[in-house]
C-alpha cells in the first residue's frame, strides 16, 4: 500500500458520518489502517467507556500513530432557554471527549516519541453563534486544550493541532433550522457550506509526515471565509 499514511494506524472517533467518515475514507485512501468508532462503540464523554476502547484497540493495534477526535453533538437551543443538562452533555461530548480519548492514547505515543493528534473544533469556537452557546463554549475549549496539549507533547514527538471547519453539509448541521442555515450562508464570502470531503484533506495533511511536521498547536480553518484570522 502506498500513500502519505502508508504503514500508519489511525483512530477516528465520530467515524459513522460527516467529517469523521470523510476522514476515515481519506486516511484509508492514503494507505492508513483505520480504526473508526462512533457512539455505538464508545461514549467519548465516559472515562470507563474510553478506557475500555483504548484497551481493546491497543490489543489489536499496539501502535496507534494518529488520533482524530471528530465525535461531536450539536443542537440549536437559545441561550435563555438552555437547561444545564443540555449544556453539560454538549460540553461532555465535544470537549471532555477530546480530553479523554487523547489522554487514553497519548501515553503510548509519548513513550515511542511519535504521534499525531488532530482535534476537530469549529469556527464557532472563535466567533460564537446564536442558539449554540453550549457548542461554541465546547469548541472554544477544544482550541485551548489543543494548544496546551501541543506545548506539553511536542517535546516528546507528539504533534497536536486543531481543524476548525465552517458550516459543513453533515447530518449534524442538517438538524439546525432552515432559518439558521439561511442566515449563515448569507454571511459566508464563499456563499455556500462546505462538504466533509473538503475538510478531510486538511486533516490528512496534519496527520502525514513530512507535510504536517511544522504544525504545532495550530488551528486550520476550512470555513468558506467565515473566520479570517
Amino acid at each position: 500500500m502506498t500513500g502519505r499514511l502508508a504503514g500508519r494506524t489511525a483512530l477516528v472517533t465520530g467515524a459513522a458520518s460527516g467529517i469523521g467518515a470523510a476522514t476515515a475514507a481519506a486516511f484509508t485512501a492514503e494507505g492508513a489502517t483505520v480504526v473508526g468508532v462512533d457512539r455505538a462503540e464508545v461514549d467519548v464523554a465516559d472515562a470507563a467507556s474510553v478506557e475500555a476502547l483504548a484497551t481493546s484497540v491497543l490489543a489489536d493495534h499496539p501502535v496507534v500513530d494518529v488520533v482524530v477526535n471528530a465525535a461531536g453533538i450539536l443542537d440549536e437551543t437559545p441561550f435563555l432557554e438552555m437547561d444545564p443538562a443540555t449544556f453539560d452533555r454538549t460540553v461532555a461530548v465535544d470537549l471532555r471527549g477530546v480530553f479523554l480519548v487523547s489522554r487514553a492514547f497519548a501515553p503510548a505515543m509519548v513513550a515511542r516519541g511519535d504521534g499525531r493528534i488532530v482535534n476537530i473544533a469549529s469556527q464557532l469556537g472563535l466567533k460564537g453563534g446564536e442558539g449554540l452557546a453550549h457548542y461554541c463554549a465546547a469548541k472554544a475549549g477544544v482550541l485551548g486544550l489543543t494548544k496546551a496539549m501541543a506545548r506539553e507533547l511536542a517535546p516528546h514527538g507528539v504533534l497536536v493541532n486543531a481543524v476548525a471547519p465552517g458550516p459543513i453539509e453533515t447530518p449534524m448541521v442538517a438538524g439546525l433550522s432552515d432559518a439558521w442555515k439561511a442566515a449563515k450562508r448569507a454571511e459566508l464570502p464563499l456563499g455556500r457550506f462546505g462538504a466533509a470531503d473538503e475538510v478531510a484533506p486538511t486533516i490528512v495533511m496534519l496527520a502525514a509526515s513530512p507535510d504536517g511536521d511544522l504544525y504545532v498547536g495550530q488551528t486550520l480553518g476550512p470555513n468558506s471565509g467565515d473566520v479570517m484570522p
